[in-house]
């Protein structure tokens, strides 16, 4: 066992028996590269990466490449996604290096942390146009012996790198209705019109880009882009990236059509699903994805969720060595286990002779039920019959199958994350079991990884560790103001106050004339890096600038902080050219950019949270798709925010205030007469 048996990260464990004297990062690793001048060999990765698993087992647990990295360096291993300050540094200097990035990712460090090479996965024996690690680490630890002018002049251009990257810009260009427009079509010129999403394999489901064209169609009334977002959650939602008998939604499919996933299931990615799930059942009304966006959130309460309610990071691609060993059958086992009914769960399932994957079939959706029926000669009834026989007697077979492996962290933002969507969904399917959920995981966030308005980045064995990020403070504080939404309890709104506060005093630029782009992913107290990160980019989950900024916007529809929701739109306005030009990279900042611009609808409530009435106005309110809503209530004179403040009820009755800016419609007490000022209000906003 080495250093890393005693970490509380899943993935920093699992290399605990490796015969690489691994460090974890920290001091002492460093100490003792400066003391041996050697350099330091950074490996990157995390718990469900399948490719990790395969450096691994080829490199990391070969005696003889772990004799050659612990003879020429200092062998440091990170978890990404505890450390997503080290593992972003990095991987900017590897991207610059090779044009491209990944996990896993091994960079070499000088002593005093400065880059001088990257890369991603090397195999163990030369291939064409790729060299083994072998072979990677004997000519990168020569470099440091005898080529120190070279290396020098590496480390030198990364310094420039960085601080060109820490620059503070100005406006790139007028934030407006025209720039979000001009995104959209950046968008729709990328959509796949035939499989869904955005073209090009591997194929992610960029679900902050769809979640914009839902919005851009709510603002504009634009068809095509409900049809880019409802076509794009559909494919996904039929293919082999969903998985269709326990639900839940792998990371990414290897192909453009959705079939063949990237096994792995990350707790992010699902929380993003299921809160445009959510807004798209709104909308349409479509059944079929209200029960896609149920099934994943029963798969996060079934196997994702902890004793104490938070919710788990991941769980693996690969089982018994193999990815997707878990989840794909053979026809022959249909057969078996099914009896009469295979020759149906077959075609409806698309499980063929050979498969399609490895000899194996990945269970996907085809055929529309219709078409099922007419080939199998049955009725459509007879179809669904059958399936709702068939899944529990597959899932039971399934079972018995050695299960992948479970990152059991809990990670603050990607709970925050989580929490929201189920907030959403319980407020829009009205379901007790949602609210309870997110309340849960609500009250854990609070107790057990928030003190005084700062957030802890993890929650694992051994407690609570490790500072939290920008994006930990920001997602917390926006699931804090969800679960306000959701339950009207005012203390929501004073937590999610405090982590503000916290937030603007510790990750905003201190100097003054840096309002714009001013955030930094880490806190000025935290651990000092060769620098200070901060990335704008919103890449498989929201950046935490942008998450910051739409708290800003929000906290100042409900406090009536005009300077907040201004230093928004200068940052925002950072950021205008980028995100007409690149807008994939932009989609949650492209949906704070039409909140700030447009302003929200801000509804307020008066009455007692627990009232029948007050209830029946917040349902008229949860049913709707209403992209920029702030929604927030409490009991007569017991207003803790200023929106609510001089709002009295009518007659003593419930009432509810539409607003925009602080100005209201007229109160009203009847939900019907809420909708139609909602639908006015919403028809005066539109593009």
């Amino acid at each position: 066992m080495n250093r890393l048996a005693s970490e509380s990260s899943p993935y920093l464990r699992q290399h605990a028996e490796n015969p690489v004297d691994w460090y974890p990062w920290g001091a002492e690793a460093f100490a003792r590269a400066r003391a041996e001048d050697k350099p330091i060999l950074l490996s990157v990765g995390y718990a469900a990466c399948h490719w990790c698993h395969v450096m691994a087992h080829e490199s990391f647990e070969d005696a003889e490449t772990a004799a050659l990295m612990n003879e020429l360096f200092v062998n440091v291993k990170v978890d990404r996604e505890e450390r997503p300050d080290v593992d972003g540094i990095y991987m900017t200097a590897v991207q610059a290096m090779i044009g491209h990035g990944g996990w896993p990712m091994t960079v070499v460090l000088t002593p005093d942390g400065h880059p001088y090479w990257g890369g991603t996965y090397f195999p163990p024996d030369d291939r064409p146009g790729v060299p083994s690690f072998k072979r990677v680490l004997v000519t990168i630890a020569d470099a440091w012996k005898n080529k120190r002018d070279a290396v020098e002049r590496t480390t030198a251009a990364m310094r420039e790198l960085y601080e060109n990257s820490a620059r503070v810009g100005g406006p790139t260009g007028e934030l407006s209705t025209d720039l979000l427009a001009r995104a959209y079509r950046a968008l729709q010129g990328r959509y796949d019109s035939v499989h869904g999403g955005f073209e090009g394999a591997p194929k992610f489901p960029q679900t902050m880009a769809l979640d914009f064209c839902l919005r851009w169609h709510a603002a504009s009334g634009d068809a095509t882009a409900l049809e880019i977002a409802r076509h794009s959650f559909l494919a996904m939602a039929r293919g082999g990236i969903y998985d269709q008998l326990r639900g839940g939604f792998a990371r990414y499919s290897v192909d453009a059509e959705w079939l063949v996933p990237h096994f792995e299931k990350m707790l992010y990615d699902n929380a993003l699903l299921v809160r445009l799930g959510v807004a798209l059942w709104q909308v349409t009304r479509d059944d079929e994805i209200r029960r896609v966006v149920e099934g994943t959130l029963e798969w996060l309460a079934d196997e994702m969720t902890s004793p104490e309610g938070g919710f788990y990071s991941s769980l693996d691609a690969d089982s018994e060595g193999h990815e997707g060993k878990f989840y794909v059958w053979d026809d022959a086992e249909f057969d078996a286990l099914l009896g009469e009914d295979a020759s149906v769960a077959k075609l409806y399932w698309g499980v063929e002779p050979g498969g399609n994957f490895e000899g194996k079939s990945i269970l996907h959706v085809p055929s529309s039920i219709d078409v099922v029926a007419r080939r199998a000669r049955v009725t459509p009834d007879d179809v669904r019959a059958t399936i709702a026989r068939a899944v529990p007697v597959l899932l039971e077979a399934r079972s018995r199958r050695v299960r992948p492996g479970l990152d059991d962290k809990i990670l603050a933002s990607w709970n925050g994350l989580m929490t929201r969507a189920l907030c959403e969904a319980s407020r829009a399917f009205d379901s007790a079991r949602w609210r309870d959920m997110a309340v849960r995981n609500g009250e854990f966030l609070r107790d057990r990884m928030t003190h005084e308005g700062r957030v802890t980045r993890v929650f694992s064995v051994g407690g609570a560790k490790g500072p939290g990020f920008l994006d930990d403070h920001a997602a917390t504080a926006l699931a804090f103001l969800s679960l306000h939404e959701l339950t009207f309890q005012p203390a929501w709104l004073v937590d999610a106050r405090a982590i503000t506060t916290v937030m603007e005093q510790r990750f905003r630029d201190a100097r003054s004339d840096a309002r714009s782009g001013a955030w930094y992913d880490t806190a000025d107290d935290a651990e000092p890096l060769i620098t200070r990160p901060r990335d704008l980019f919103d890449n498989a989950t929201p950046s935490g600038p942008s998450l910051a900024l739409e708290t800003m916007v929000r906290m100042s529809e409900l406090d009536g902080d005009t300077k907040r929701r201004s230093d928004a739109l200068m940052q925002l306005a950072a950021l205008a050219e980028p995100m007409g030009k690149w807008p994939n990279a932009f989609g949650h900042a492209l949906g704070v950019t039409d909140l700030a611009l447009a302003g929200a609808v801000a509804v307020a409530i008066v009455g007692d949270p627990t009232s029948l009435d007050t209830l029946a106005l917040a349902r008229a309110v949860n049913d709707r798709y209403i992209p920029r809503l702030v929604l927030v209530s409490a009991p007569p004179d017991e207003a803790p925010i200023p929106l609510l403040a001089h709002r009295p009820s009518v007659r003593g009755m419930p009432t509810a205030y539409v607003c925009r800016g602080f100005a209201c419609e007229l109160p009203v007490t009847d939900p019907a007469a809420l909708v139609q000022q909602l639908d006015l209000v919403n028809d005066k906003m539109k593009y």
